[in-house]
């Protein structure tokens, strides 16, 4: 099913180099990956998700939504705003293609989910956009509180949108019924909600969240998008960040998210 560089000189440019090595450049790409577990196709594009979450230069992101939940199984980490975002993302596009798997690339193209090589395709498509993923974002933690920054760019008047998301990194999940029913499934970087922190206007900005209103159950990380448009009109991801917010446990520890509405 198709849910669908003498020696001083040399010694600077070392620690340079070194210091390059370990500066994290920022990312190239938010992947959303809107799937289900009542879907056999998508078994395989959360594998391919749970590849790239493991690429520091990209930001992959499950969004489970319950379209399928008809099918046997109601989908356990299903927020019905994920339906609604795959759908406003479809009306955006105007080609009103809303299947599973299927990955949002930088808010302005999809490709099937478990595709690795059109999926870079789309990112490579997109990047041809200088707005997307054009605006420093950085998350920093201090004390009991995160720390959201966004920098505007010289020369580039864009606004948006800047959500946090709470996000649980692994969640293995076993199916009783429906199509993939019998099997154990891992999802990763599952997005449990959605939280407006407030509006990128084209300066320098900053918000300061308790990490008591983010850490909560299965919750270990946190991702910020900050994106064009709005939540019902959903346009390209100008910048985005991602950190986690503790280790992340073994997997026999990993407990199943409740879901929290968006």
């Amino acid at each position: 099913m198709l849910r669908r560089r003498l020696a001083s000189a040399s010694t600077v440019a070392f620690f340079l180099i070194a210091s390059l090595g370990f500066a994290r450049a920022a990312p190239r790409a938010v992947l959303e990956l809107f799937t289900s577990q009542g879907c056999s196709s998508c078994p395989p594009a959360d594998e391919v998700l749970g590849e790239y979450a493991k690429d520091p230069s990209v930001i992959a992101l499950s969004l489970p939504i319950d379209i399928w939940d008809y099918l046997g199984w109601k989908d356990t980490l299903a927020i019905p705003g994920h339906t609604t975002r795959q759908r406003a993302y479809a009306a955006m596009r105007a080609d009103w293609q809303v299947y599973t798997p299927q990955m949002v690339v930088n808010g302005g193209t999809h490709a099937l989910g478990s595709d690795r090589a059109a999926i870079d395709r789309a990112i490579a498509e997109t990047d041809r956009n200088p707005a997307v993923m054009s605006l420093p974002v950085s998350l920093a933690m201090a004390g009991d509180h995160l720390t959201v920054t966004v920098k505007a760019k010289p020369g580039e008047q864009v606004v948006g949108e800047v959500w946090l998301c709470p996000v649980a990194a692994a969640i293995a999940v076993a199916i009783g019924h429906g199509e993939n029913r019998g099997v154990t499934l891992t999802y990763h970087n599952v997005v449990r909600a959605w939280r407006k922190l407030g509006d990128f206007t084209g300066t320098d900005a900053s918000w300061s969240v308790p990490l008591s209103e983010i850490e909560s159950g299965n919750i270990n990380a946190a991702a910020v998008v900050v994106q064009e448009g709005t939540k019902s009109k959903p346009g390209i991801i100008l910048g985005a960040a991602y950190t986690p917010l503790a280790a992340e446990p073994a997997a026999a520890d990993r407990p199943q998210a409740t879901t929290e509405a968006k």
